[in-house]
């Protein structure tokens, strides 16, 4: 679901980053003081870590291609919308710049598919669903199972009409300017896959984590709804992490790429020519461990080089949240020491 670079035009582009920013300043906003507590570091920080960790269980769909779930709305549940698409466009930057998952410029979209329309809508459909019952009530768990799969669908979907509206906007004498496929193709490819086999995967994982953690760390549960969070358990966190570490291999187990990500050599194979957006905005940059590995790994040093991106992923992106929250806490502590007449009007002046 990670569109790389190349394969949309530059109003989708602009289009992507419109949307983006502005839900980027919104959720920045509404978490201000969650995400001032030094005690939002492990939440925030594990949500993170959690959605790039599932992204890199690719599994095999139809076609000969390849699909991940996301876990945003599993994060969205735990500790709202807001905090949830942050977690997943952290997920989604690293992604894309230290891995090359994911185009630069097409950040801004792909974090509209994964980081908002997925959690903030599979958050509606929990709350719908799941109404004022109570957090250990089986009522929640199929809330949150069908929120997630409701949730990565219309992701994909939203991917699948980004990707086949271009051959309609940017088309040469029959020939497709960036992604070649249109409407007929993409919409069967992207939610068909999603709905059938990622989405009941995405669905079971959410339902066993949800249970896990509302029984060992109810406290988490708090996060979205006050700013008063309670002190988090983190071994169930930590022990969480490392079990989807050490599963990540799986993840190489799945044969061929995903749909629409593929590379320019790739493409002319499938197609018979590299379309032009793809050749002068794809392949630029690969990121510092490209494809979650390091060139010319093979055998077992393919899975060692795996399970290295993996932890360096989840390092920096503790990194990340840590100082996001320390700078955070110094912000808001700079604003409580400023005198009235600093922090007030300036009167007759």
């Amino acid at each position: 679901m990670h569109i790389p670079d190349g394969y949309l035009g530059p109003e989708t582009i602009v289009a992507g980053w419109a949307v983006t920013v502005p839900v980027w300043y919104r959720a920045n906003r509404k978490t201000k003081k969650l995400l001032s507590q030094p005690k939002m570091i492990p939440v925030l920080a594990f949500g993170a870590a959690f959605s790039f960790l599932v992204m890199m269980l690719n599994v095999p769909v139809a076609g000969g291609t390849t699909a991940h779930a996301v876990g945003a709305v599993l994060i969205a549940v735990i500790a709202g919308p807001d905090v949830a698409c942050l977690a997943v466009s952290a997920a989604l930057v690293i992604q894309a710049f230290f891995f090359g998952d994911g185009g630069i410029l097409t950040l801004g979209v792909n974090v509209f598919n994964m980081a908002i329309v997925m959690p903030y809508l599979g958050f509606a459909v929990y709350r719908l669903i799941s109404g004022g019952s109570d957090l250990q009530s089986s009522r929640r768990l199929y809330a949150a199972a069908i929120g997630a799969w409701c949730g990565l669908v219309a992701a994909a979907f939203c991917n699948s009409i980004e990707l086949g509206i271009q051959p309609l906007l940017h088309t040469v004498n029959g020939v497709a300017q960036y992604c070649p496929y249109s409407l007929r193709t993409t919409i069967p490819a992207m939610v068909g896959s999603h709905a059938l086999v990622v989405g009941p995967i995405e669905a079971a994982f959410t339902i066993g984590v949800f249970a896990v953690l509302r029984r060992q760390s109810p406290e988490l549960f708090t996060a979205g709804e006050t700013a008063a969070l309670a002190p988090v358990r983190r071994r169930w966190l930590v022990a969480l992490i490392a079990v989807f570490v050490a599963a990540v291999p799986l993840g190489l187990l799945a044969s061929g790429g995903a749909f629409a990500e593929w590379d320019s050599g790739e493409i002319a194979k499938r197609i018979g020519y590299v379309p032009r957006g793809l050749a002068h905005l794809g392949g630029h940059w690969g990121g510092l461990l490209p494809d979650y590995g390091w060139t010319g790994a093979s055998g077992v040093w393919l899975y060692i080089s795996y399970i290295v991106s993996a932890i360096v992923g989840v390092a920096v992106l503790f990194a990340v949240v840590w100082l996001l929250v320390k700078l955070r806490r110094r912000a808001a502590g700079a604003q409580i020491a400023l005198p009235p007449s600093e922090t007030g009007s300036s009167g007759g002046r």
